[in-house]
């Protein structure tokens, strides 16, 4: 197999990712596994590790890269998960895309073809639903924020997704669907990273790694399917995302702004339900 040129970026939980080395000849690993055994296994087999702390997902490790490489990025770059190969996309499919030089979306799983394709295999056609795939590695999915309901997902900044995307933009195109590759696995070229300032993907990290409770934030889940519109969205963004302390003080809005919501929640349906009748 011939090794590509294409850098590796790998975000890495508890996996020695030796099945994606095959495939390159330069990368660098950022690990948050809390499996010793892993984190020694890593150090003397010499791979190129940074070690990073544990946010829960893979973007974080992704904007640090481009923050602390934004001077020197490689031209094409994989953003990758160590258990990748088998969890998001199948090897048959990585085998043939890996040294692709343009924009791809690292995602395949055949199994579920059949359940959102227009027509199931006996030629049926199926019923219309909230997610589907579009071409063959293409996860698309209607833009409800359905994610942001979980306890396991809290969220500190942002509602939803829409007012991720208005706090990001000048005058962003709220979408009715996201594509997205499911796993936020990609391959980029550097002019893509370079529509942004070192300082935006610092930022983006700021909203990502406020902690672990009892899992990842649920600003990880908006930005994962708002991932292809960062990378190739000419729209012009608010200028507090190209400057690290106003957006620090933007921040503190964003959570009175939860707060409010979530305090005039009871009262909003109380008045819907008087407007209904069902209360006096």
């Amino acid at each position: 197999m011939k090794k590509t040129d294409n850098f590796f970026v790998i975000h890495n939980f508890n996996t020695v990712p030796t099945e994606l080395l095959a495939y390159c000849n330069e990368y660098l690993i950022y690990d948050c596994s809390t499996d010793a055994s892993i984190k020694e296994t890593l150090k003397t087999e010499g791979f190129h590790v940074k070690s990073v702390e544990n946010t829960g997902h893979n973007i974080t490790s992704y904007f640090l890269f481009f923050a602390e490489n934004y001077d020197q990025l490689p031209e094409v770059m994989c953003l990758l998960k160590g258990n990748m190969i088998g969890r998001h996309c199948s090897k048959a499919f990585f085998d043939k895309v890996y040294d692709e030089k343009s924009f791809t979306f690292l995602y395949d799983e055949k199994q579920y073809w059949d359940k959102f394709s227009k027509y199931k295999e006996n030629g049926e056609k199926n019923e219309s639903g909230n997610t589907f795939i579009a071409m063959e590695n293409v996860y698309v999915e209607k833009n409800d924020s359905w994610y942001t309901a979980s306890e396991n997902h809290p969220k500190k900044y942002f509602n939803d997704a829409d007012d991720l995307l208005r706090f990001i933009y000048k005058k962003p195109m709220i979408p009715q669907y996201f594509m997205f590759a499911s796993g936020a696995c990609y391959i980029v070229r550097r002019e893509q990273i370079l529509r942004h300032s070192r300082e935006f993907y610092l930022n983006l990290n700021k909203i990502m790694n406020y902690g672990m409770n009892p899992s990842f934030p649920s600003e990880a889940h908006q930005i994962e399917r708002i991932l292809p519109i960062i990378f190739n969205s000419l729209s012009e963004v608010q200028d507090y995302m190209n400057d690290e302390a106003a957006f620090e003080a933007k921040l503190p809005e964003c959570s009175a702004y939860i707060q409010y919501k979530y305090e005039n929640r009871p009262r909003k349906f109380k008045k819907l339900r008087q407007t209904l009748g069902l209360i006096k």
